[in-house]
Order: structure tokens, then sequence, then C-alpha cells
């Protein structure tokens, strides 16, 4: 099924978005960042969004992805926000980084209550609410704790959601010091027991399939571009084929589901359901489309794609 998704994110809010750039509210804070999809204009005065912003990015005349942060009096370089779905309840620290980035992506918590549903019901949990959650054969009726692998995982809100709902998770991503900042999140979220990998992630299910490894769920949100903790080059035109035959290879026939994100403009969802289609085959159940927040003035910004199935 093709559906738009937007959570509901408390801590969050797009106010403003226009002449590519967008005007964010995380927790306390405001952040004005570029935005390369926002080709229309802006609703709110150039004068609204400097009085608004504690915190403005502006890019480095010599770089296309770097630049600084300008911050308004009172302005820390880091803070935290909150995110509750049911029982879990995920608290992430935000920061203001070189590549404009603070640490989550918002409208991925979208994702994050279909990992925890997921995983909660792998695990033998009731579902809450009469919400709709995936329905897993018998096979894992009696229960027991989900394996998750969460494949260019970031900071690590996947990996929380999961973790949250019992599963085992092992968190893989190549940069040591955003592993630390998923750690970091794990402890504020009042959470253990997580496995870290800092490796490349191609390299590592690799690894796993030599090994004859099994796992219930598989997230991936691969870059569009990337560098491997040895160096490696991910492309992911040249190496996403490869990642999911791999990963299909991991994934346990019944009773399992996968995420896939895809960032890079001009990949659509559709996109990413043939490909996945291709290497797993027709799952039981599939969602797909697009990741958005609508601002103050219901301008729509879809912010990414996902595919995402049960089986």
């Amino acid at each position: 099924m093709q559906e738009q998704l937007t959570p509901d994110f408390n801590d969050y809010e797009l106010i403003d978005t226009g002449d590519f750039e967008k005007l964010e509210r995380f927790g306390r804070y405001v952040t004005r960042r570029p935005e390369p999809q926002a080709i229309w204009r802006r609703t709110l005065a150039e004068e609204e969004w400097r009085r608004t912003a504690d915190a403005s990015f502006r890019r480095d005349a010599r770089s296309d992805e770097r630049g600084e942060w300008r911050l308004a009096p009172g302005m820390p370089d880091r803070w935290a926000v909150e995110y509750a779905y049911k029982r879990m309840r995920l608290r992430m620290r935000l920061g203001l980084t070189s590549f404009k980035h603070v640490g989550i992506f918002p409208e991925q918590a979208a994702n994050w209550n279909f990992i925890y549903d997921s995983c909660r019901a792998l695990a033998g949990g009731e579902p809450s609410g009469g919400e709709r959650v995936a329905e897993f054969g018998s096979s894992v009726s009696g229960g027991g704790a989900p394996k998750v692998l969460n494949l260019f995982a970031y900071t690590g809100g996947a990996t929380l959601a999961a973790r949250a709902a019992g599963a085992e998770v092992t968190h893989v991503d190549s940069v040591r010091q955003v592993v630390t900042w998923s750690r970091e999140n794990m402890e504020l979220s009042g959470l253990e027991g997580v496995r870290w990998i800092v490796e490349d992630a191609l390299k590592f299910v690799r690894r796993e399939v030599r090994r004859g490894s099994r796992y219930r769920g598989i997230i991936l949100d691969p870059p569009a571009y990337g560098r491997g903790a040895d160096g490696e080059r991910w492309i992911l035109e040249d190496n996403i084929g490869e990642m999911l035959e791999c990963c299909a290879q991991l994934l346990e026939p019944r009773g399992a589901f996968l995420v896939l994100n895809l960032y890079s403009m001009g990949l659509s969802s559709t996109l990413a359901r043939t490909a996945v289609r291709q290497a797993f085959g027709a799952p039981r159940e599939e969602q797909w489309g697009e990741l958005c927040f609508t601002d103050r003035a219901g301008k729509q910004l879809p912010l990414g794609t996902y595919y995402r199935f049960t089986r």
C-alpha cells in the first residue's frame, strides 16, 4: 500500500519552508537550515525568520556540504528532545554539526513506531490501543527476543525503538563518533544492552552471510555516498543491489520485517519497492511512500522515501 506518513512528534515542529530553507523547532529551540526540496517561497518574512531562529546554518562558500552555525544568545550547542509512542519513551541528545544535521531525522519517527510495534509482536507483546501492527506467523508465537540489525544506524533512533520493544539489536555505523552519540542516546533513554559495531555496513553483512547469521528485522538507512571505517567507498546506486541481496540471506523467511529509507533526491519509493522485491521476493504485507511534515502554512515537505514489509 502506498502512503505518505507524518509522525506525531510533540518535540518537533516544521514552522515554515521555502526558498531552499526550513525553519524548525526541536524542543525549546528553533533552527534554520538549508533544504534543497523547499523550492517554493517562504510564507513568513525574512525578519520573522531571523527573529525566530536560535541557530542558523550558513554554508561555507568553499564547500557544498560543510558550513557553520550562527547562534543567538542563550542557544546551547547541545540539548535534548523526547519522543513517546505507546510504552516507548526515547530521549535523544541533539547537537549542531558542520554538515547542518542536528542528530535526528524527526520524520523517521513514523518508522520508529512501526519498528516498535513489529518487535513487540515478535516478542509476544500485546499491541495496545487497537492500532494496526504487523501480524506474524505462528513460528514466532512462542515469544522471545527477536534479533534486529540496524545498518547505517546513525544516532540510533531506530535502534532505540527496537530495543525499547525488547529486541536484541546490532547497531552498525562506520563513524565511531556517531556510535558514541548513539550510546549516549541509549543511556538518556534508560536502555541498555545494544551491540555496537563500528564497521563498513556492506563488509559487515558479507561476513554475517558467511557466518549463517539470521535476523527477524533489518533496518537500512543508506546515504547516497559515504566512507566505511577503513575508507571503503559506498555509492548507493552501485552498492545497494549487493546490500539487499546479502540482507535477503540474513532475514528469516517468516516472522520478519524490513525497513528501507532513501534520502537521495530523485530516488522514489517505487524504485525502492522494485529493488527490494527483486532481492526478497513478494512479501505478505508492504507499505511504501514518502515521509513528510507540513509547515504552519500547510506546505507539505517530503523529507525522504521509505519502503517496509512484513512476512
